[in-house]
């Protein structure tokens, strides 16, 4: 295998966001009235983009388009001032972006986060990596799994989808792989279990960031 780029979901891939997510969804709910979630709750809850969260956390009698168009606002907010107060990335994520930089593989990320977010989190954690492309959810492209979001990326940073892996912990982003054509990663550590990646027909499975570096 040669590959010359790597395209990678945010969320439960490269970081663990999941409390700065829940708590901002959570203030959301509290500042409306409605009730409130566990925050082990929220890994099946995220991965469809903010607004898809927001309609989850929302009790199912309100989730009009005026009150999940309300509590997006709010949620964003919030998370705006706090996306990283508790996000951290995963143990071994940041050695397996020093190799890839190294070895001068293009890093690209795809997200369903709005793109405001996206670039904040990158920045802050991964500015010194060789990301060519960073990507969220914006006007004019639909979510994953459709595979608008990673032609986008191909586009930005033009490279054969042979010489291409897509990495992401969910069935969406496996799904996104397979409708771009592209090779599929799924990881173990991130919100969604073994099986959903699986069931999605991940091309690979890894169960460590360093895995990553023997599909190259």
């Amino acid at each position: 295998m040669s590959k010359s780029l790597v395209i990678f979901d945010l969320d439960g891939t490269l970081l663990n966001t999941i409390d700065d997510l829940g708590n901002s969804a959570n203030e959301a709910m509290r500042q409306l009235g409605y009730p409130t979630h566990p925050l082990s709750s929220y890994p099946m809850m995220v991965g469809n983009g903010i607004t898809r969260l927001i309609e989850r956390a929302l009790p199912e009698e309100a989730r009009d388009e005026k009150t999940v168009t309300d509590a997006r606002h709010r949620f964003m907010a919030f998370y705006d001032q706090h996306c990283c107060d508790l996000t951290v990335p995963y143990p071994g994520i940041e050695l397996m972006l020093e190799e890839l930089t190294r070895r001068d593989i293009n890093l690209a990320v795809t997200s369903n986060k709005y793109q405001r977010a996206v670039s904040q989190l990158i920045n802050h954690f991964f500015s010194k990596y060789n990301f060519k492309v960073v990507l969220g959810q914006h006007d004019g492209v639909p979510t994953k799994p459709d595979p608008s979001i990673v032609f986008e990326a191909l586009a930005m940073c033009p490279t054969p989808k042979s010489d291409v892996l897509y990495v992401g912990d969910s069935g969406v982003d496996m799904e996104t792989a397979r409708r771009a054509c592209v090779e599929s990663v799924g990881v173990t550590w991130g919100f969604r279990p073994v099986r959903e990646l699986k069931a999605a027909y991940a091309d690979h499975i890894i169960e460590e960031p360093c895995d990553l570096l023997g599909l190259l």
